[in-house]
């Protein structure tokens, strides 16, 4: 079993991905989506030359951007490497944050959980061209010389050296055109400790009953991820926790390695009491028995889900768990989670 809320939560938070592609209502961005449109400003991951073998790690810069004046960011467009297995972009509004173009070696996701509010995730990007494109009215605020925090996880499981690269380009709006600031949340369960024979299959469901602060919250994206025994994720709202489901994400099929980000025009919403009902599947697909707790490595598995929504309540880190007899929260909403959510770098 696994062996400590503290230890499973933290490691939970270093691998993250999602992806484009077709949604309810069509892409969120990219070649099928909405152009590009506006002026741009770009912030630079690398080039890195990754050695083969598997070598594997996480690491960050923080760029500075030229833009003079505050503005309103209602697209981003991120482009990866091929031996990029997830691309997180940040505004930092930290204190004092420096500027550091060389990436270096960072605790994954660390910005979700700062309590001070420095760092919060935008986009979260696990395909080679991906755009996001906000629904009308709805942007990211951008102050003056805004400092981006760039987060690359990268594997290269070649055996010939790769450059690891990744671009984010940030679109802008007219201020006039935006009523209403967007954000992010991070969704799942840590509840995975499974051995599966070959041609075996495993599942998890869990409902997450959102908490009071996001009733009435407006949500317009959904990415799930799981790693690579995952074979298909559902995911519903209910108005309580065995009541009919309502279904928001199931791509057919489920790619773990492109996972498909659905988006929903108009949002849908979720009623004080209700929440969302998630369902993983894996299968092993090999020729020996797998084992997999959660975790973040290839060796390990995750159910979560990633959900972009309006008006901002801020980003939070929500997860639902039958261990230690039953328990749902989000960071920051309770500090004490926060607190036991340690990142473990690699």
């Amino acid at each position: 079993m696994i062996r400590s809320l503290s230890l499973l939560l933290g490691v939970s938070l270093a691998a993250c991905g999602s992806g484009g592609g077709s949604g309810v209502d069509g892409p969120p961005g990219g070649s099928d989506g909405p152009p590009l449109t506006g002026d741009h400003f770009t912030a630079t991951w690398g080039p890195v030359s990754i050695p083969g073998g598997g070598t594997e790690s996480t690491a960050c810069v923080t760029i500075k951007l030229n833009n003079p004046t505050p503005v309103k960011i209602h697209q981003i467009h991120n482009t990866l490497s091929t031996v990029t297995h997830h691309f997180i972009v940040y505004r930092d509004n930290s204190a004092d944050p420096v500027e550091n173009t060389t990436p270096t070696p960072c605790q994954p996701f660390a910005g979700t959980l700062d309590l001070n509010g420095g760092r919060s995730p935008m986009m979260i990007t696990q395909r080679s061209d991906e755009v996001l494109t906000l629904p009308d009215g709805v942007a990211y605020s951008f102050g003056a010389n805004q400092f981006i925090r760039l987060e690359m996880h990268y594997i290269n499981a070649s055996d010939m050296a790769a450059d690891a690269l990744g671009t984010a380009e940030f679109y802008v709006i007219p201020d006039d055109q935006v009523t209403d600031e967007a954000d992010f949340l991070f969704i799942g369960s840590p509840d995975i400790d499974f051995t599966l024979q070959p041609g075996q299959s495993s599942t998890l469901n869990a409902f997450f009953p959102t908490p009071s602060t996001l009733t009435g919250a407006n949500y317009f994206a959904l990415t799930g991820h799981t790693h690579a025994l995952g074979t298909d994720m559902n995911i519903s709202t209910a108005q309580s926790q065995g009541g009919a489901l309502t279904e928001v994400y199931n791509p057919e099929p489920f790619s773990w390695s492109e996972p498909e980000t659905v988006t929903h025009n108009p949002p849908f919403t979720i009623p004080a009491g209700g929440g969302f009902d998630f369902t993983c599947e894996w299968t092993n697909g090999g020729t020996a028995p797998a084992s997999r707790q959660f975790g973040e490595s290839a060796n390990d598995e995750m159910c979560f889900f990633w959900a972009y929504y309006y008006p901002s309540q801020g980003a939070k880190v929500c997860i639902h768990t039958d261990q230690f007899g039953g328990f749902n929260g989000c960071c920051p909403d309770i500090p004490q989670i926060c607190s036991a959510l340690k990142p473990q770098p690699h």
